[in-house]
């Protein structure tokens, strides 16, 4: 069942593969770009060994829902994401997207965005550098969704000790960095397969764990100690695994290590988009490593499988990845040529 809700939810636009966009514009620039398809896009400093990293990001049906809760939440998307790369995030830049600022309930949610992207930014020391606005975006008198875009950059010192997303040997060990609370209100999952439209509530970030798991992830990058890095956002756990995935490489996963009392539902494991988290892969040889450093960091891991050929295995159920790849990626193709 769970397998088939993933099917689904890669044919929503919010999840399908946007690679029949951005392949059709210029993404090298005198070489120097590093990567296009992590969860921040790296930029070498011409001439020299450091890169930038780079994540723009937002998601609107958050701010929406609680225009504070969800404008921390975009600046910390772009925190790590960046951090997820191995680089360490210096500064912010924004567009805050708003309806009319004559209505009260507009200029509300414009006030409440500033008051969580500056929450945020003081907490992580993540400046504001610079910004704009584009207000009156309404159709027939309707706002869009608020959408403060936060667009984060970060520096890697050494370009060569970087990490992307994809899976890369067979029996590496997979662990989550975090703790999941199964928080499904304001999810696509809520959205697309409960069908429930008004969405309220949406996942709260506690800006302490979001440092601490960030900078352990840095660390661990830093130290060459993980294959593969990838943040848990849109879609959850699931969905972010598919994404970590290759046509050779899948996932045998067992989620018993992510389950307690206060979490009923497996669904809401996999789906659910609690925040300040990241999975990553190890392999066995840095095995020990890895764990003496988490300890030390006090951080909250939890295994939940290891990297097998080709399938995502779950329970008795299993798909092939390159099945799973050709439906994400018709998507757009099929819908907007």
């Amino acid at each position: 069942m769970s397998l088939e809700i993933l099917q689904n939810l890669l044919q929503v636009p919010d999840l399908s593969d946007k690679k029949w966009i951005y392949e059709q514009y210029d993404s090298q620039v005198m070489n120097d770009t590093l990567l296009t398809k992590g969860d921040a896009s790296i930029v070498r400093v011409h001439g020299t060994k450091k890169a930038l990293a780079m994540s723009v990001d937002c998601t609107p049906r958050y701010v929406e829902a609680d225009s504070y809760e969800g404008s921390i939440q975009a600046v910390c998307e772009t925190y790590r994401n960046i951090s997820a790369v191995g680089a360490k995030p210096l500064a912010i830049t924004n567009c805050l997207n708003f309806g009319n600022p004559q209505k009260p309930e507009i200029m509300g949610q414009i006030v409440r965005s500033i008051q969580g992207i500056t929450k945020a930014c003081k907490e992580l020391d993540y400046p504001v550098v610079s910004g704009n606005v584009s207000l009156y975006n309404e159709t027939d008198g309707k706002a869009i969704q608020p959408t403060p875009a936060i667009g984060g950059v970060g520096l890697l010192v050494d370009s060569n000790k970087r990490c992307d997303t994809k899976f890369k040997k067979i029996n590496d060990q997979i662990f989550v960095i975090g703790k999941t609370f199964g928080h499904i209100s304001c999810s696509i999952y809520e959205r697309e397969i409960l069908k429930i439209e008004n969405q309220k509530n949406p996942p709260k970030v506690d800006l302490a764990e979001e440092k601490k798991n960030s900078e352990l992830v840095r660390e661990l990058i830093g130290r060459d100690l993980i294959n593969a890095c990838h943040d848990i956002s849109d879609g959850g756990l699931l969905v972010a695994l598919f994404e970590m995935s290759t046509k050779e490489l899948g996932c045998n996963i067992n989620i018993s290590s992510l389950k307690n009392n206060e979490i009923s539902d497996e669904n809401s494991i996999l789906f659910g988009e609690d925040q300040s988290r990241y999975i990553i892969t190890v392999s066995n040889d840095n095995l020990k490593n890895f764990l003496k450093i988490a300890e030390k960091n006090n951080a909250s891991i939890f295994k939940i499988g290891e990297v097998i050929q080709e399938n995502i295995n779950l329970n008795s159920g299993k798909i092939n990845v390159a099945d799973l790849q050709k439906i994400s990626q018709l998507t757009f193709e099929k819908n907007f040529s």
